[in-house]
């Protein structure tokens, strides 16, 4: 059974910072991709960033370029995200998914098998 564990979320103010974690368990995604993407009230789903579980290129989406970074602990099949300067329109159900197949990471949804439950980031101004 394939779990995946997001924490982390919470309420900051704009300009602070938050590090979200995903870990996963039941099966060995080293070799896979993952993605983190986020939902705000009334929007579609986007993505935020992609990599793979082992490490690897990273893709960022311009609106969190150079304020977001993925970082993974190996060991713990753990991936985070650390988001700094976060602004109010960063708010939203932040998910991490995992492609279940070989694959690049990529910023299409449809391409990841499974997801967690979702943490909320909400930035206040």
């Amino acid at each position: 059974q394939v779990q995946l564990v997001e924490s982390g979320g919470g309420l900051v103010q704009a300009g602070g910072s938050l590090t979200l974690s995903c870990a996963a368990s039941g099966r060995t995604f080293s070799s896979k991709a993952m993605g983190w993407f986020r939902q705000a009230p009334g929007k579609e789903r986007e993505f935020v960033a992609a990599t793979y579980w082992s490490g690897g290129s990273t893709t960022y989406a311009d609106s969190v370029k150079g304020r977001f970074t993925i970082s993974r602990d190996n060991a713990e099949n753990t991936v985070y995200l650390q988001m700094n300067s976060l602004k109010p329109e960063d708010t939203a159900v932040y998910y991490c998914a995992t492609r279940s197949r070989f694959g690049p990471p990529t910023t299409y949804q449809y391409d990841y098998a499974y997801w967690g439950q979702g943490t909320q980031v909400t930035v206040s101004s």
